[in-house]
């Protein structure tokens, strides 16, 4: 372990990668020259905080001298990065653009729309760190990109188990992210796509067709932004087959394929000839995450929706409910057999089926997420307005105790979520 100050002088096209321990913050400040994490610029002469457990990577074009104070885990200095491919990435995309704003202006005709790239590759290869470089550089060249992200166990919009959209007007904050105060959210309820495939091609649909009403249409700096899209680790059978579904369901024009040869090989034999694939090498600052790390970043996410972070804390609310007064529905049931069903009907999608639930208390530590809609039918088509934790059933009052970050709750309908979490803050 290193302890106290350190000063690293980092010279041109060279990467501080740092991990903090498990305890304690570690605090980082640019002394001279230029630097940036993931895309977004270091302001000289500014303390950054990063929590226990952060992975950070701090990158100059020319050179940069850099103090940590405090304990980390592990550093080194990288003279080998591919952040100039990265920025050759972007400027692909921002050529597509330029290109698309001109057609528009010569034809006259209708709004430009920017392209529509899609990240795909294994677990651990860096897919989430260069959407964020993608969207920040698009940010810092005036573009206004849609962040979307598929990744429903290691969400960067809400909280895990779900899938969602942004319009990224602002480069990510160093240490908290993308602002997600506008994001448009869907409740999948499971940390990988696997709980339930037919719901999870259903959501990446349900989220694609929002991208195309009149109210995200109108936005022309959202629509030549373009969309960068992030999907899950998971490659392989079902998992290609939701890579695909992803692709078709967003209409997408670039899919970045991360380290990994057979999937771009499969992908050029599968997607539209008018797709266009690029081979993309992972960063070797990219560490593999054991289920236990994945664990707690969930932990940490779902902590950090109820009550913010140091920089911007929320004050979350315990709401007492009665039974009576709510609604709990559970996305998904079990497929009938056809010896149950009438003679010549065809049952209902069970992955997609909403049924509604009694209060128990296997229901205590859960996620629920709050739905728009007071149709049942549409519960699984609509986004959602927020998410309540179970903390205490009363199941001889017919009550439960609720960790809210509203005082009142915008809708009374409850969607289950396959995740639990334990609220012990203080």
């Amino acid at each position: 372990m290193v302890d106290n100050v350190q000063e690293f002088k980092l010279r041109e096209d060279s990467e501080l990668r740092f991990a903090v321990g498990d305890e304690e913050d570690v605090v980082l400040e640019l002394i001279e020259g230029y630097a940036e994490m993931f895309g977004t610029e270091i302001t000289p002469n500014k303390k950054y905080t990063f929590p226990p457990s952060s992975r950070v990577a701090i990158y100059t074009y020319t050179q940069a001298t850099i103090e940590l104070f405090g304990k980390v885990s592990s550093h080194y200095v990288a003279d080998d990065t591919p952040m100039v491919f990265y920025v050759n990435i972007h400027a692909a995309i921002e050529e597509v653009r330029q290109a698309r704003e001109e057609q528009a202006m010569q034809s006259g005709y209708g709004k430009p729309k920017g392209p529509k790239v899609l990240l795909v590759g294994p677990s651990d290869v860096g897919k989430s760190t260069l959407s964020r470089i993608l969207c920040n550089y698009s940010v810092r060249q005036g573009r206004c990109p849609v962040f979307v992200d598929l990744d429903v166990g290691q969400n960067n919009i809400s909280v895990p188990g779900t899938i969602g959209a942004l319009i990224v007007d602002k480069t990510a904050d160093i240490i908290d992210g993308f602002d997600r105060t506008n994001a448009l959210v869907y409740n999948f309820g499971h940390t990988s796509p696997g709980g339930s495939i037919g719901l999870y091609k259903a959501m990446m649909k349900q989220l694609a067709a929002s991208m195309k009403t009149p109210q995200f249409e109108s936005n022309s700096d959202a629509l030549i932004g373009g969309m960068i899209i992030n999907t899950c680790g998971w490659v392989n059978d079902a998992g290609y087959e939701c890579i695909k579904s992803a692709a078709e369901s967003f209409e997408v024009d670039i899919v970045i394929v991360i380290d990994h040869e057979r999937l771009y090989s499969d992908l050029s034999r599968d997607l539209p000839e008018f797709v266009r694939l690029l081979k993309c090498p992972k960063s070797g600052g990219v560490e593999k995450r054991d289920s236990e790390f994945r664990g707690k970043t969930r932990t940490a996410n779902v902590h950090s929706y109820f009550y913010g972070t140091k920089s911007q804390q929320v004050f979350p609310f315990n709401i007492v409910l009665q039974f009576n007064d709510i609604k709990l529905f559970r996305i998904g049931t079990e497929k009938l057999p056809d010896s149950c069903l009438p003679f010549g009907m065809e049952e209902e999608d069970p992955d997609t089926r909403v049924v509604e639930m009694t209060p128990s208390t296997d229901i205590l530590h859960h996620l629920f997420a709050i739905s728009h809609s007071n149709i049942v039918e549409d519960i699984c088509k609509s986004a959602v307005c927020g998410f309540v934790l179970v903390k205490e059933i009363d199941m001889e009052q017919q009550k439960m105790t609720v960790l809210s970050v509203r005082t009142t709750l915008p809708s009374t309908n409850l969607v289950f979520m396959n995740i639990s979490h334990l609220d012990d803050h203080v």
